[in-house]
């Protein structure tokens, strides 16, 4: 929703579902059929819900680390005091998921909307990712200090992610600039 109205892109609309089972004389019409939802009768819909209440409900109410899972006992696990808990590492992995969706979805943005200079801005978010898999790749490691360089890379691949991405939305500026004097 907050990317639909950073992009200036309109609301999808998605027209009422019908179930396919019912025969035609016995379905609803579009007005009642809505008036009950049309979410509960859509299995894609609920694939997706019963996915985000099971991944909710095991890192929200997960024990904090592996070793504590009760399953696993008998594997005698042992993780150092500085490993990440399973809800961080989850928030780690999906905002990697979600940087990699923006870039997508900004490329294909420049492209569908004419609007070449925004893919030089999913160009500029390649740097900002490469900190990101650092950032991981340390602490999957157990934030090892033979692998602290890791951090002075994310920090530098920080810096020059936020200058590409300044440069591509200044290009971004420059461009709409030049279509509306056009106008």
């Amino acid at each position: 929703m907050a990317l639909n109205s950073l992009l200036h892109l309109p609301k999808p609309h998605f027209p009422p579902t019908f179930p396919t089972h019912l025969k035609p004389q016995t379905q609803l019409s579009t007005k009642s059929f809505t008036q009950y939802g049309t979410l509960l009768h859509d299995p894609k819909t609920m694939v997706g819900l019963l996915g985000a209440g099971l991944t909710l409900t095991l890192t929200v109410m997960a024990p904090a680390s592996a070793a504590e899972l009760p399953l696993l006992d008998s594997l005698q696990l042992s993780e150092p005091a500085n490993a990440l808990s399973l809800p961080t590492w989850a928030i780690h992995v999906s905002s990697v998921v979600e940087w990699i969706t923006a870039m997508v979805l900004v490329w294909q943005y420049g492209e569908k909307s004419g609007f070449e200079s925004w893919k030089g801005l999913a160009w500029g978010m390649v740097p900002l990712l490469g900190g990101a898999f650092c950032a991981c790749t340390w602490h999957f490691f157990y934030n090892s200090e033979s692998l602290e360089v890791l951090v002075a890379l994310q920090a530098a691949l920080t810096v020059i992610g936020n200058a590409t991405m300044c440069f591509a939305a200044y290009r971004i500026y420059r461009s709409t600039e030049e279509r509306s004097k056009k106008l």
